[in-house]
């Protein structure tokens, strides 16, 4: 991505509160086209990460205290685990600048606008946002500058948000590669249970599983490990305060989600049990249908 050069940028300073996988990622791709934003500040809870990315040169600035590094921001991403926001909000309020924006990547949106809306001061605007992008790896080494590229992002403003904001958000998002669509909160939150939240789950849940058998089966189940497992094995290695405060914090949709998928895995039991045949092929075609379709949308 090259450096633009001339234009104004779409935001004067840039300040990222977290630089993990997502955050990170941003940092490079704003570094590296400054179309996006002419200062980038970094913020993260040790020095020892900020240290790291000095040596990286993914920010012009680092500051440990986020409140410092919020400090004349026109927009303001949090980038930390969900979980952290409120506290984040809290410290960071008093310090945001007049007109600037307010967004952040967390992958439940709900409890996002619960935890920090009430906090956003007047005068500032709040446009949350999720990008569907990740790997199974974190911190300020794991950034890449093609992580977004033609990924969605979904913005979910709560209702009122100034459209100017959420259309330099949107553009911002563009500018990183990704395709934007506006969702509403919560049937952001549901979407997002089926499709990323309860497939971390299970993939927790199977290699627990495999972690609790005795012995020779345990090292053999680790030794043999087919293409499924091991799937199962990188979803299972990502962050666990991450995915603690995603669950916890999507309950609701996640838990609707796993009953309705425990109804049908008892009825693929069933048709295991029985012999049913047709169901079993009817099942995988249904799998087949599914990852064609991924395929066609180039999202696969």
């Amino acid at each position: 991505m090259a450096e633009s050069q001339g234009a104004e940028p779409l935001f004067r300073r840039l300040a990222l509160l977290g630089i993990g996988l997502i955050g990170s990622s941003v940092a490079r791709i704003a570094m590296q086209n400054r179309a996006i934003a002419g200062e980038v500040v970094a913020s993260a809870r040790t020095q020892a990460t900020l240290d790291r990315v000095r040596e990286l040169g993914i920010a012009d600035r680092v500051e440990l205290d986020p409140a410092r590094a919020v400090e004349g921001a026109d927009c303001v991403m949090l980038c930390a685990p969900v979980g952290a926001y409120a506290a984040l909000a809290e410290a960071i309020a008093p310090h945001l600048a007049p007109g600037a924006i307010l967004t952040d990547v967390g992958s439940t949106k709900q409890s996002v606008i619960r935890d920090v809306g009430p906090l956003v001061p007047g005068g500032v605007h709040f446009v949350p946002a999720h990008p569907l992008a990740g790997t199974e790896y974190s911190g300020p080494d794991s950034g890449f500058v093609t992580l977004f590229q033609n990924r969605w992002c979904l913005l979910t403003p709560p209702p009122g948000t100034d459209a100017d904001a959420v259309e330099r958000i949107a553009e911002l998002w563009r500018r990183f590669g990704s395709m934007v669509e506006v969702m509403e909160p919560s049937h952001h939150d549901r979407v997002l249970a089926i499709v990323s939240h309860l497939p971390h789950l299970l993939a927790f849940t199977i290699c627990g599983t495999a972690d609790d058998l005795e012995g020779e089966s345990r090292q053999q189940v680790l030794q043999f490990a087919a293409s499924g497992f091991r799937d199962f094995t990188r979803i299972a290695a990502s962050d666990p305060v991450m995915w603690r405060d995603v669950f916890l914090n999507n309950r609701e949709a996640l838990l609707e989600m796993l009953a309705r998928f425990t109804e049908d895995a008892q009825a693929m039991a069933r048709a295991v049990r029985w012999g049913d045949a047709a169901y079993i092929e009817e099942s995988v075609q249904r799998g087949r249908r599914i990852r064609r379709s991924l395929i066609e949308m180039k999202q696969a």
